[in-house]
Order: structure tokens, then C-alpha cells, then sequence
């Protein structure tokens, strides 16, 4: 059960090189493995770079999202 005083914070990655939905449920079970994560909603642009909205109830540490990427087999984007 989710404590309902954690505030919630919402933190957006841009994504290279995903182009279907094996692509999302990868990179989504990577992140939702990093403490803190409440959830992931991704907005795939196949072959292009994809929108990653995490709900997390801290911030998360960027080389932290950056391995998880990575271990799903794909990279951070610039923007």
C-alpha cells in the first residue's frame, strides 16, 4: 500500500532506439525495479525517440534511470 503523504513527483526521460511494445515493457519493468518508482507511461515514437513519464515518490538519481535504460537495452536522449 502507497503512503498517501509521500509526495508525488513526476520525472520525464527522452529514449533512443525503441520501436514496439516489447521495447516499453522492457524499458518499463527496468524502471519500475528502481526504488521509488510508482508507475511508467511511455509514449513510443518507433524509431524515434520516446517520451518516459515516471511517477516516483522521490527523485531518483540519474545514474540510477540511466543503468536501468541501459540494462533494457536502450539510451537517454538528449533534448
Amino acid at each position: 500500500m502507497t503512503d498517501s503523504s509521500a509526495p508525488v513527483l513526476h520525472e520525464q526521460y527522452l529514449v533512443a532506439g525503441m520501436t514496439c511494445g516489447h521495447c516499453v515493457s522492457a524499458v518499463t519493468e527496468e524502471l519500475s525495479a528502481i526504488d521509488g518508482v510508482e508507475g511508467v507511461d511511455v509514449d513510443l515514437d518507433a524509431g524515434g525517440v520516446s517520451r518516459v513519464d515516471v511517477t516516483v515518490s522521490r527523485p531518483l538519481a540519474s545514474a540510477d534511470v540511466e543503468a536501468a535504460i541501459s540494462e533494457a537495452g536502450y539510451s537517454l536522449a538528449s533534448a
